[in-house]
């Protein structure tokens, strides 16, 4: 067992070694774990329900169908993490950081899982004997297993004594500052081992294989069929990855795309190119599409709050200029123009347009800071959805026919290429959301690329230094004016580009779309979350919480009257055990960390 002795800035103590939360010897509960995590992938070849009328249908033996698979994926990892803990040969390179804390994660996906899909089916269909033998033997072994992953010990922080002197809700909140942290010990594996280098070619092909599985499991979680299914998959997903991070594996990849990072961007976008050749129709590649454009804008918006540190709560206006823009110079029948000018030169019009909204307005307020700067951001949100429903030839000029919007946008016909038409590449047929999706996947790129050259070049440090302090950098002789603007302006013209596919994508452009906070994004209140969500300053967390925001929404729209409460709750869960978000700034890890080790150099902030 690999343990660690847990430092934290509320307990700086040392150490003591306990057992776990359940009261087994170690030997007992690292097998039961395993045996059980074996036992509960094995369930899922049998029977959970006798009628299909449960979505998925799960009535079959011997076929794993719907959340039987999640199920078999957790099982599977607890009994793997399991047996590397036994130290069985060749399993050694799943635990670099130690197995327990990964046996309590994956036990607890494979647990929640099974019996979220337990509870569904008894609540959905009705009774209790709607549960096949199967499903209670489910519910038994994934249990099992649970408890004994609980059981394996860990070294318990010592606890802080009470002061006598303090009141009541004094000495509860200590009570619960301790118990946090003995759970953050049961949790916590030991530093990772150093990895063996290898040939560079076996380095990028495990580059290539690993963006392969990410592929199959985006492509999973798009494609659910039914809301229980998504569920499920949020839950496995979200322990799994906390169980491969506490097993170390993710920092050894991190590692590894390091040393090969051009080749890791080419291949990630590589792999997200070939989603549209897994799909049949446009159902789901619609929802890829606008996942894109919604992760695109919230990279966008990380050079404003991430990089430079500036809180901007009405971004998602720029994005609207950029599609109110391109919509009008398009050909629309309801633009007063007349004028239907080729997509390049609408979207570089529509980028145009987004960075002189952003001069214009950042020029008399970026001498405002914090509060004050985001209150008049937010104004300027609201002033441009106010005006655009004016503009309706009533209450103003007849521009942009007020709350009706730009209707029946042509589809982009760039170079001879109709993205609205369906083509055959290699034996596939591509749909016009396929299309749509390549094109917003370069436009992507294009963004990506700006973002890393810009915050690896003067000016991104500039922007780093006037996050940080802003007076000090400014004494260092950085026009912090200057700065600020320039990073306003770039990110709006950023959000331009993705309007301008937006307008094409969806046909028409109205005020509601880009309203500061609503139920479904994009909004300029998701589009922050999704920043600080994924990791500021970093270029695949916003674009992973871009992507996570869209897509939850989009998929439980059953839930549409909590999604706001449960969104509110996700938020604070994960700023208490993350705040550094999904991908951390390592800047940022090391400040809201103080108990980890800084290295001798920090690597690049855009990671």
């Amino acid at each position: 067992m690999t343990t660690m002795t847990t430092n934290t800035a509320d307990t700086p103590q040392t150490a003591t070694p306990v057992r776990g939360f359940v009261p087994l010897s170690e030997k007992t509960g690292r097998a039961l774990a395993t045996v059980g995590g074996a036992l509960t992938a094995l369930s899922a070849f049998l029977s959970w329900t006798w009628t299909a009328a449960f979505p998925g249908d799960l009535t079959f033996y011997g076929s794993p169908a719907g959340l039987q698979w999640l199920v078999l994926v957790g099982g599977l990892m607890t009994a793997l993490f399991g047996l590397a803990s036994y130290g069985v040969k060749g399993l050694g390179w799943l635990v670099p950081a130690g197995a327990d804390a990964a046996i309590k994660l994956s036990a607890l996906a494979a647990f929640a899982t099974a019996w979220f899909t337990i509870i569904a089916i008894i609540t959905e269909l009705g009774h209790l004997v709607d549960l096949e033998p199967g499903g209670f033997f489910l519910a038994v072994v994934s249990l099992l297993a649970l408890l004994g992953a609980l059981a394996l010990p860990f070294e318990r922080p010592v606890a802080e004594e009470p002061d006598p002197e303090d009141s009541g809700m004094d000495n509860f909140k200590l009570a619960c500052r301790n118990r946090w942290a003995t759970v953050k010990a049961a949790f916590t594996n030991g530093p990772v081992r150093p990895m063996k280098a290898l040939p560079a070619y076996l380095e990028i092909l495990l580059i290539a294989v690993l963006l392969g599985i990410g592929l199959g499991i985006f492509t999973f979680g798009i494609t659910t069929a039914y809301q229980e299914l998504f569920l499920g998959f949020l839950i496995t997903a979200g322990f799994g990855a906390a169980a491969l991070n506490k097993a170390g594996l993710i920092a050894r990849f991190s590692a590894v795309t390091a040393r090969h990072r051009n080749v890791a961007l080419v291949g990630a976008f590589v792999a997200a190119a070939a989603f549209p050749f897994t799909q049949t129709d446009d159902q789901y590649a619609t929802l890829g599409v606008n996942i894109l454009i919604f992760a695109t804008v919230a990279l966008g918006l990380n050079i404003v709050v991430g990089l430079t540190g500036l809180l901007d709560l009405g971004y998602v206006a720029f994005l609207g200029v950029g599609a109110y823009t391109a919509a009008l110079v398009s050909g629309s029948p309801n633009s007063p123009f007349g004028v239907h000018l080729p997509f390049w030169a609408a979207i570089l019009i529509g980028a145009a347009a987004s960075m002189v909204f952003g001069v214009l307005i950042g020029a008399p307020t970026l001498r405002l800071r914090g509060d004050y700067l985001a209150i008049v951001t937010l104004g300027f949100g609201e002033i441009f959805r106010i005006s655009m429903n004016n503009l309706d030839g009533v209450s103003g000029p007849d521009v942009t026919n007020g709350p009706n919007g730009i209707s029946s946008i042509p589809n982009v016909d760039l170079f001879g290429f109709d993205f609205g038409a369906s083509h055959t590449v290699a034996g596939f047929t591509i749909g016009r959301f396929a299309n749509y999706f390549l094109l917003m996947l370069l436009i992507t790129l294009i963004v990506v690329m700006v973002f890393r050259r810009s915050s690896e070049s003067r000016i991104g440090r500039a922007w780093v230094a006037i996050r940080e302090d802003e007076t000090a950098a400014e004494a260092m002789g950085i026009n912090g004016f200057r700065v600020k603007l320039i990073a306003f302006a770039l990110g709006a013209t950023l959000a331009g580009l993705a309007g301008a596919v937006q307008a094409h994508v969806s046909y028409t452009v109205t005020p509601e779309q880009y309203v500061f906070a609503n139920a479904v994004p994009p909004n300029s209140a998701f589009l922050l979350a999704a920043v600080v969500l994924g990791g500021m300053g970093t270029i695949s967390g916003p674009l992973i919480g871009g992507s996570l925001l869209f897509l939850i929404p989009n998929k439980l729209q059953g839930m549409e009257e909590y999604q706001l409460l449960a969104f509110g709750v996700a938020l604070i869960i994960l700023m208490r055990l993350r705040p550094e978000g999904i991908i951390p700034n390592r800047r940022n890890q090391l400040e809201l960390h103080q108990d980890m080790e800084a290295p001798t150099v920090l690597g690049k902030a855009g990671v």
